[in-house]
């Protein structure tokens, strides 16, 4: 989803940027001081989701939101509560108080994708697309992803030939990786269900450039997994 942020802060419109990168599903296009840059954006057509502040020099945040016949999905970020009202009755998708926390954030965030959906997620159901530094995108199929691994501030995305380092949750990734495909076995790991090999008490087995890759398995995880899988007994 394609983003710009309009804030006369520097600072503010630098922490909102950077948390823009570590989102998987957000590209940030552009920022700006004051709306009438915003406004006078090549691209501004392309905008599909404004973080925006309310009070700038020449035009505030709310007159800005008014100025389009077909308003982009909008994220109020405010340090004044006094505005919420007014933005969330211009459809503003959400309110944020300064100074705003990643967790809080992402769930903004994550409420436009789930409200109005992003049109790569829509149109494209076999891949999902990845940041690739800061800029570029790769799109990775499904079905060549084996696990996805949690690491300390990041996650892991294994394929049968490269590994891909992300800025995301794993929450993140249960929520829109497709869960007839992919599940979780730990807290730490989900596993692509074509890719599993075997299911034992306590671990599963997944087949990885011709060798045998084992991960920790509960009782409660195992239980969905059989329950996602077609098992033939005698």
């Amino acid at each position: 989803m394609k983003c710009i942020v309009l804030d006369d802060d520097k600072v503010s419109r630098f922490l909102v940027e950077k948390y823009i990168k570590k989102t998987v599903f957000l590209e940030h296009i552009g920022s700006f001081s004051t709306p009438l840059e915003a406004l006078n954006f090549a691209d501004i057509d392309a905008v599909e989701l404004v973080f925006v502040d309310i009070e700038m020099p020449e035009m505030s945040g709310l007159d800005f939101m008014k100025s389009f016949k077909k308003q982009p999905h909008t994220i109020v970020i405010s340090a004044k509560e006094k505005y919420a009202v007014e933005a969330l009755n211009l459809d503003a998708v959400d309110y944020l108080l300064k100074p705003i926390e990643y967790s809080r954030f992402l769930k903004a965030a994550n409420k436009v994708k789930e409200r109005f959906g992003s049109e790569k997620s829509k149109n494209d159901e076999t891949g999902v697309y990845i940041k690739d530094g800061n800029t570029n995108l790769i799109r990775i199929e499904f079905n060549k992803i084996v696990w996805i691994e949690a690491r300390e501030n990041y996650i892991l995305i294994v394929t049968d030939q490269e590994r891909y380092t992300v800025y995301f949750t794993m929450r993140a990734v249960e929520s829109q990786f497709p869960n007839n495909q992919f599940v979780r076995v730990h807290r730490s790991f989900i596993v692509n269900l074509h890719k599993i090999q075997a299911i034992e008490d306590n671990s599963v087995v997944l087949l990885y450039n011709n060798s045998k890759k084992i991960f920790p398995l509960s009782k409660t995880m195992r239980d969905k997994i059989i329950n996602k899988i077609k098992v033939i007994s005698k």
